[in-house]
């Protein structure tokens, strides 16, 4: 009779890889989502306006594929071919350009455009006075966890009727059978174990240390409940009139309470808005927390008079750190650079909790800086940031045509020196 051991050890090895190539489909079909919130959700949203357009229906609107993946990769070589519809589009937002994306290859745009196609709009719509639970994202991993525990129980037992078939044959046969090896010192089984262990072992030692200091997604519950959704989404206050610093200092700042106060000394109830809700569905009493600023500042609203003495500082949680040998300087971001506030804090205007939104990790920023342009002058020295100017070979190759733009990258943004002390 054939021996079925071979076969046996096939299966044996193909059970992780089967497991990998399902795990692998899986990731592939969440890659439009995750593309999506790496370089989109900054300024786009696929349901409503927010920096720029909503996104849902962008295949109708743009039915030519070529062209949408030209616009994605190089908006500014499409508008100088006089498209009428991005020209349009471009005018519209006030004439605002959007970030490039030559690092996007064609099979991540699709995949992009999928996503955004076929998500799903909120359970409900923001400030209808319900909360807006967060649609929870599809994991599967116990699911293929199980199915695999599920694998691995059946190979044991096919190698356990092919060790019994094997036996009955050399009964058969006149062919004496061999001791048979216990599990624990069987070397096939031990090495595979081993080999197992030390993959999950090193997969979870690196992404360990690879998100040591990371806090994508941090939320603290603040002192005072202060809804930015309120303040810079439905009454419009400029993010500048609070974090008057943020284009002139390395820090934005978290401003002082008489910034608080230039408003809230005549407004001492919320009555009007829509309710207040924190992460958890809890709703939050927007009057107290308006109260809880008069105690900070000592304000008395009846007599409309400071006591000083009663006054404290608001012990407010920062929510966005950086390693310690790490410069960042704001105002080189916001006014040199140009960069939008939701481009690192996601749609702010739309929080009533601030979280971190970005990852704020070294890839991260490099990746911004190697498809981020700079402000430079035009082919011919006009326009754009002066200060560019002293880089002549930049001038000469936009003259020639051998680049189109400059990006922070070519500018040395992602030179060592350039961040680290």
């Amino acid at each position: 009779m054939t021996n079925h051991r071979p076969i046996g050890m096939k299966l044996l090895f193909s059970i992780p890889l089967l497991t990998l190539v399902l795990l692998g489909n899986t990731l592939f079909a969440q890659d439009g989502k995750a593309l999506f919130q790496s370089n989109c959700a900054s300024c786009h949203n696929p349901f409503k306006v927010i920096t720029g357009p909503a996104l849902q229906g962008v295949t109708q609107r743009v039915p030519d594929k070529q062209l949408l993946h030209d616009w994605i990769h190089n908006n500014q070589k499409v508008l100088a071919s006089g498209n009428p519809y991005f020209t349009s589009l471009f005018n519209q937002f006030s004439k605002t350009p959007m970030n490039v994306f030559p690092n996007l290859t064609d099979k991540d745009i699709d995949a992009i455009l999928t996503y955004v196609e076929t998500a799903k709009p909120p359970t409900s719509t923001p400030g209808d006075g319900t909360p807006n639970p967060q649609t929870p994202e599809s994991d599967n991993t116990l699911l293929y966890g199980i199915l695999t525990l599920i694998l691995a129980v059946i190979m044991l037992i096919l190698l356990q009727v092919n060790s019994s078939l094997k036996k009955l044959a050399d009964d058969k046969d006149g062919i004496p059978a061999a001791e048979p090896i216990p599990f624990w010192r069987n070397k096939v089984y031990i090495t595979f174990i081993v080999l197992i262990l030390f993959v999950l072992g090193g997969f979870w030692v690196v992404e360990g240390a690879i998100g040591l200091g990371r806090q994508q997604g941090y939320q603290p519950v603040q002192p005072i409940f202060y809804s930015h959704k309120v303040h810079a989404g439905i009454n419009q206050i400029s993010c500048l009139y609070c974090h008057s610093n943020a284009m002139d200092s390395k820090h934005a700042t978290v401003p002082p309470l008489n910034v608080c106060m230039n408003c809230h000394a005549a407004i001492n109830d919320y009555s009007h808005g829509p309710k207040l809700y924190r992460e958890d569905g809890t709703e939050v009493d927007g009057t107290a927390e308006i109260q809880k600023l008069y105690s900070y500042t000592g304000y008395d609203p009846k007599t409309s008079r400071y006591d000083p003495a009663n006054a404290k500082p608001v012990e407010w949680i920062k929510i966005h750190n950086l390693p310690d040998h790490v410069f960042f300087s704001h105002a080189q971001h916001t006014k040199a650079g140009k960069v939008q506030c939701q481009t690192c804090h996601g749609p702010i205007q739309e929080m009533n909790e601030v979280k971190q939104f970005a990852p704020l990790s070294m890839g991260w920023c490099i990746n911004c800086h190697r498809t981020t342009k700079v402000n430079f002058p035009d082919s011919a020295g006009n326009n754009g940031n002066k200060f560019y100017n002293i880089y002549e070979r930049f001038h000469k190759d936009l003259k020639t045509g051998k680049m189109d733009s400059v990006t922070v990258e070519n500018i040395g943004g992602t030179e060592c020196q350039k961040c680290h002390y």
